[in-house]
């Protein structure tokens, strides 16, 4: 058993009368986390809602019904609640209900429970997000070194929990979790009009991993509009198969103001959608797989530690490039990534000049734990 960092902010952080709710990709382990915690505690109701006896417990109760049913617990976990009709009403009553009770509700990406719960429950809940393994847990599982040695694994299979569990089935489990898991909410979305579409464009977006993209082009591409694409984007990034970052700006001339660089929360998601299980040695794309564990790291390892950076990258048209500016309270912390470091990189010149007060950091996988932890 992997301990999740998200495990102690959700038992150490008394948000009173607050719904805790944790959504994440399928497959993630937000199940596994919640049966680690119920060891935890003595006095608790779990409902399954994938299970219709436990889904009817909460679903279509008055607020007395669902207090009458809470009460007597110090702990409620309701899992798999994209499956409970008006979930986001639910919540609502439970949050109203102001009980002794610290309730945790956990659920797929789920697009009906994102949008259920953000409307009815506004001001109820605490939401966090559960990702793939992180390289900072499975270090605290083993060890650094342990973990350095399985660097190749990471950059190629990922960091699903069942391909870590299960090295030896590895693309297998991949192709398991992108064919049948990937594109389910999303399939199932009124919105979707075009499945083949999403498909296309989810492997042209893993060949451009670190690469500025242009709607235009992915449009031309795919043979569909540019707002189709930016709406299926858009909905790839609120089941979380990848995100977003912009391009950094003080309108100073020359920046590129509206860039955007797409990238995947799991390598071996990406590499399963372009079917390329190469290893290292005898690939071309390192440096993009290189930067796109390290980025994905960084945005878990913020999340986990409650951290409101913001993260972009920056280019100039005349091609000046730093990979991730980190914007903390106005302080900027820069990045480049090198997984074969060859001759010594340092910040561009008219970056330098323009942000005089920025760091500047190469991460290697010399010295990458600096960096993700």
């Amino acid at each position: 058993m992997i301990t999740r960092a998200l495990e102690k902010s959700l038992i150490n952080k008394d948000f009173r009368h607050k719904v805790q709710v944790v959504l994440g990709a399928r497959q993630v382990g937000k199940t596994t986390m919640v049966h680690d915690l119920i060891k935890q505690k003595g006095n608790y109701l779990f409902l399954n809602c994938d299970d219709e006896d436990d889904r009817m417990v909460i679903e279509d109760k008055t607020t007395t019904e669902i207090q009458s049913a809470f009460e007597k617990y110090d702990y409620v976990f309701i899992d798999e609640a994209q499956r409970v009709k008006n979930i986001g009403l639910i919540i609502k009553k439970i949050g109203d209900l102001k009980l002794n009770a610290k309730v945790f509700v956990t659920g797929s990406s789920s697009l009906d429970l994102a949008n259920g719960i953000n409307e009815p429950a506004t001001g109820r809940t605490m939401e966090y997000t559960m990702y793939p393994l992180s390289l900072s847990e499975l270090a605290t599982h083993t060890s650094q070194r342990d973990e350095k040695r399985m660097l190749s694994q990471r950059l190629i299979y990922g960091t699903y929990p069942d391909v870590v569990n299960y090295p030896a089935e590895a693309r297998t489990l991949l192709k398991t979790l992108t064919n049948n898991y990937l594109y389910k909410d999303i399939l199932s979305y009124k919105g979707m009009k075009k499945p083949e579409a999403l498909t296309k464009l989810v492997k042209a977006l893993a060949l451009q991993v670190g690469s500025e993209v242009s709607y235009n082009e992915l449009a031309n591409l795919i043979g569909i509009d540019k707002e189709t694409v930016e709406n299926y984007i858009t909905l790839l990034e609120k089941c979380f198969v990848l995100f977003r970052l912009d391009s950094y700006s003080r309108n100073l001339r020359n920046e590129i103001k509206k860039g955007k660089k797409v990238y995947f929360y799991d390598n071996g998601i990406r590499n399963a959608v372009i079917s390329n299980f190469a290893p290292a040695d005898a690939r071309t794309d390192m440096g993009a797989l290189w930067e796109n564990l390290m980025i994905s790291e960084r945005i878990k390892r913020n999340a986990y530690l409650g951290s409101y950076a913001q993260l972009y990258f920056w280019r100039t048209h005349d091609q000046s490039e730093v990979d991730l500016i980190e914007d903390m309270d106005g302080v900027l912390h820069t990045y480049e990534f090198k997984f074969r470091p060859g001759r010594k990189a340092k910040l561009p010149k008219a970056f330098a000049e323009n942000y005089p007060d920025s760091t500047f950091d190469v991460v290697t996988p010399d010295n990458y734990w600096d960096f993700v932890l």
